[in-house]
């Protein structure tokens, strides 16, 4: 679907911007991912056998019952598997390929990014395939073959966790310092998708103005970083980035 003829001025702007930027910083959220139909963390209808999944996505949760939150989790992915990347993806796949400069920061945990061809990918909140050994701290990722048992490590045999964020838990520090590097060095921040409510990378649009960057909000609703952004296009990221990114020519 193309973007609305109204919004061709912003997205010939952003084009503009993009040509003329060496370092960009691109922080996306869950609104990318739920034009791949990608559930919200609540799930369907909020609840998961009853209980909010909040109460799941504890370190306290897995320590208490591991195995209820592996069902969980392993019910997450099944649902996973039927989401594909959507334009939007892999326009910012084509984006990467045609400015070496771009940094892709995710707070979302589902790896559409990297299957639609993203190679330079920081997930701060993580990566629901990766399975992390809770004894040696073995990583590895797991695939949509077996989705009903619990995994454990492939190297000590020891029982994984999912390689998430969970609530109370810090970000992986090497993925957060290279993404406040990325947003504080940037020319141009792209913020698409995300309520800009989730801290702390909501802070990360912060970071690159105070660093001079310029701030482009793609976006369908308003949030708190509307009224902050030097360029806005209200409209879902599949129709806005890959009309942006056609405008840079061939990668």
């Amino acid at each position: 679907m193309a973007v609305n003829e109204s919004l061709l001025p912003a997205v010939e702007r952003v084009a503009e911007l993009l040509r003329g930027a060496e370092h960009i910083a691109c922080l996306t959220g869950a609104g990318v991912s739920a034009e791949s139909g990608v559930p919200t963390f609540r799930g369907v209808g909020g609840l998961w056998e009853g209980r909010r999944p909040e109460t799941l996505a504890t370190p306290e949760a897995f320590a208490a019952d591991p195995e209820e939150v592996w069902r969980f989790y392993l019910w997450r992915r099944r649902l996973l598997v039927a989401c594909k990347p959507n334009p939007g993806h892999y326009a910012l796949a084509r984006l990467e390929r045609r400015k070496p400069g771009l940094t892709l920061i995710t707070q979302n945990v589902d790896g559409l990014h990297l299957e639609a061809g993203s190679r330079r990918v920081l997930a701060v909140h993580g990566d629901i395939w990766i399975d992390r050994c809770t004894r040696c701290g073995h990583e590895a990722r797991a695939t949509d073959k077996d989705l009903q048992t619990i995994p454990h490590c492939g190297s000590c045999g020891a029982l994984t966790r999912p390689g998430v964020v969970w609530f109370g838990e810090m970000l992986p520090a090497d993925v957060w310092t290279q993404a406040e590097r990325a947003a504080a060095s940037c020319d141009l921040m792209l913020v698409v998708g995300t309520s800009s409510l989730v801290y702390p990378a909501a802070s990360l649009a912060d970071v690159a103005r105070a660093g001079g960057a310029t701030i482009v909000e793609i976006n369908p609703q308003a949030t708190p970083l509307t009224s902050e952004a030097d360029v806005g296009i209200p409209s879902p990221s599949g129709e806005a980035l890959p009309a942006i990114v056609d405008r840079l020519g061939d990668s």
